[in-house]
């Protein structure tokens, strides 16, 4: 791959053809299709863009494309529990009767703390996923919906002006940071937000170097996923690709109508990769002193094979 006039990375062959179309638009992303329905794997006609152009589509679209269907978001997750019980368990233990959530999304997390009682902030970047949230608040209780506040903004530089005893970002929300500016920003956030004592939780993948050097012009073929809203099954597949001067791993998701094999689309994810000592030395130049490292959810010790870093911080102030 190539590098863009400012030294970053452009995508390779098969995030080219599919990012060629994004348009900046944030909607569902139209895949080249070859006869018969299989993703394509060249296609001499498309235009050609520049890398700088392609390399900032890409990263607009991978921060935003897997969170424009709020719906489709709740049904690909809706069994994840383990985090909703870390980040419950863990404000309980820290008595935080208030939460600033980052990257709140359509609230799995919120909701189960608010529920339990606990006032939270949620912050998010996506009104998609804010809808969605706004949607869910009106099947629950007046009490609960009273709980959450709700606010549209960049975790990078959003600014409330009021403290909290516990900051979460679940789910890999941090590896929407892509350099070390937004990292610093996103860490000045935090520190700002937190009450004295506090503390700053938040999970991010453990970088899998197996899973980082997978052909990037392989789709891998998952089993078929249903549209939650049309009821239309899909056929589903994904393929990576990883800059490593960037540390950025580019996912991009494949979905083929069963019934139609013409109406094809993909969503894409760009996930910024942090090695453990990196991630270390980030949190402690930024002020920041990491209390514990967990290898999952339920606290299990961090591993080099550990799926995720669980991370629980504290201000060095």
């Amino acid at each position: 791959m190539k590098n863009d006039e400012h030294g970053r990375r452009a995508l390779g062959p098969v995030r080219k053809r599919l990012f060629q179309h994004i348009g900046g638009s944030g909607a569902r992303l139209p895949l080249t299709v070859a006869e018969g329905g299989a993703p394509c794997q060249t296609s001499a006609a498309m235009p050609t863009v520049s890398s700088t152009a392609l390399t900032s589509a890409a990263l607009d679209a991978g921060t935003e494309g897997h969170y424009v269907d709020g719906a489709h978001y709740d049904h690909t997750y809706k069994w994840r529990r383990a985090d909703q019980h870390f980040y419950l368990e863990l404000a309980r233990a820290r008595k935080a009767r208030s939460v600033l959530e980052l990257g709140v999304g359509t609230g799995r997390v919120a909701l189960a703390l608010a529920r339990d009682g606990r006032e939270v902030v949620g912050v998010d970047r996506m009104p998609p996923m804010l809808d969605r949230l706004h949607d869910r608040l009106g099947r629950e209780t007046r009490a609960v919906r009273e709980r959450i506040t709700l606010e549209l903004g960049d975790m990078r530089s959003v600014r409330l002006r009021r403290r909290f005893p516990l900051i979460i970002a679940p789910f890999n929300v941090f590896m929407h940071l892509y350099d070390r500016r937004d990292v610093e920003r996103t860490l000045a956030t935090c520190l700002l937000h937190l009450a004295p004592r506090g503390r700053l939780a938040f999970d991010v993948l453990n970088p899998d170097l197996r899973a980082l050097i997978r052909d990037p012009a392989r789709f891998y073929k998952g089993r078929p996923v249903r549209d939650p809203t049309t009821g239309r099954r899909h056929a589903y597949s994904e393929a990576f690709e990883y800059d490593a001067p960037a540390q950025t791993q580019m996912i991009t998701s494949a979905f083929r109508d069963l019934e139609d094999p013409r109406l094809t689309f993909v969503r894409p994810l760009a996930h910024r990769q942090f090695f453990p000592a990196e991630l270390e030395a980030l949190l402690h130049y930024n002020g920041f002193t990491m209390e514990a490292r967990y290898g999952d959810f339920a606290e299990s010790p961090f591993e080099g094979a550990s799926e995720s870093q669980v991370i629980v911080a504290k201000a060095r102030r």
